[in-house]
């Protein structure tokens, strides 16, 4: 299979890069290279000859064309987003460019070769858009997102998710293009841009900076490692149903403050400081509406195509505080292109 990936050089879409290419399918990788976009995270499978590279806008409708006519994909994998919520309330129209308009821009490129296949390649084309838990907006103490929790979103940024999960779903009805969508829980290993919670701590930790915790730390996310994200995102791809919907969370919901010190002690193992890290830990204003629950029903996926998540939280922030230890270079080039784990997202009068 080929398969045209959008936001390749991405956190997740780069591991799901990686995985594809291992897996033997032939991958195009379509990014815009943004701020957090990094080719280091795909160096891995560069020189492959199943691996190509397009740099372009989504919002670009004549280059996302051309890369369709040039590469002809049997799939989109559709990833390339603004996802970062204190960005989205910095620059909130950046968000609606690139999630709403962006995805219209490759709906509408899809459609176009999707209707130009043969029978037995139309057949089996796929456009699968990648969502997030966000849209469905926050729970109470209890309860779990499932495909039917009605959507209410509560920041510019899951809105803007929204926006593009429902024009997904009217291009599938309306034009009846294949499309299939999943919503994930909070994503986390290697690679990760170091503006997200956990390499947020990880960075902040090595640079001997405080470590700052949104609120009172009280708020809950399922956890879900990114190789298990991305073994289930390609499994959704090649196996899910037309026109479904599936959730993908990790089995592991923990307080934000909780995972904090998870993490600060295996920094104390790996990256020992004169103090113990969790010392480090300032408690700072929050985010203006910010949710406070989220917690995944993974049951359907589960059920119709087998997925179970493979990496244990524990087990698996360790290995990633490690890799960050091990990877010193990967957060020093970030730091060198200008990103010094500022604050953002805070209302300005």
């Amino acid at each position: 299979m080929k398969i045209l990936i959008t936001g390749g050089a991405g956190f997740i879409g780069s591991a799901v890069v990686r995985r594809a290419v291992a897996d033997g399918h032939a991958v195009v990788n379509l990014d815009a290279l943004t701020y957090s976009a990094n080719l280091d995270n795909v160096a891995g499978v560069a020189s492959s000859p199943l691996y190509a590279f397009e740099q372009a806008d989504i919002c670009d409708a004549g280059k996302v064309a051309a890369i369709f006519a040039r590469h002809q994909p049997d799939a989109v994998m559709h990833l390339a987003a603004e996802s970062h919520n204190d960005r989205a309330i910095e620059g909130p129209l950046d968000f609606v460019r690139t999630n709403v308009m962006g995805t219209a821009v490759l709906l509408e490129a899809a459609r176009a070769h999707w209707n130009g296949l043969p029978a037995d390649r139309k057949a089996v084309f796929r456009f699968h858009h990648v969502s997030t838990d966000e849209v469905f907006g926050a729970l109470g103490e209890d309860g779990q997102f499932t495909e039917d929790t009605p959507y209410d979103p509560n920041s510019p940024y899951s809105a803007s998710k929204a926006g593009a999960d429902h024009l997904v779903r009217a291009w599938g009805r309306t034009f009846g293009l294949p499309v299939v969508l999943t919503n994930c829980a909070n994503n986390y290993g290697p690679f990760q841009f170091p503006e997200k919670l956990i390499p947020t701590v990880i960075s902040r930790a090595l640079e001997g900076k405080s470590i700052p915790v949104y609120g009172d730390g009280r708020q809950v996310r399922d956890w879900l490692h990114v190789d298990d994200h991305a073994e289930a995102l390609l499994l959704v791809l090649q196996k899910g149903r037309r026109d479904q919907t599936y959730c993908i969370g990790g089995d592991s919901t923990k307080r934000n403050i909780e995972v904090i010190r998870m993490l600060c002690e295996h920094l104390d193992r790996f990256a020992p400081a004169n103090t113990a890290h969790a010392e480090k830990i300032t408690f700072v204003a929050d985010r203006p509406g910010h949710d406070f629950r989220y917690s995944i029903d993974a049951s359907k996926l589960k059920a119709e195509l087998g997925w179970e998540p493979r990496m244990p939280l524990l087990e698996g922030l360790e290995d990633t505080v490690r890799w960050y230890v091990e990877n010193a270079d990967w957060v020093d080039g970030i730091r060198q292109r200008g990103f010094h784990s500022e604050r953002l997202g805070l209302v300005k009068a």
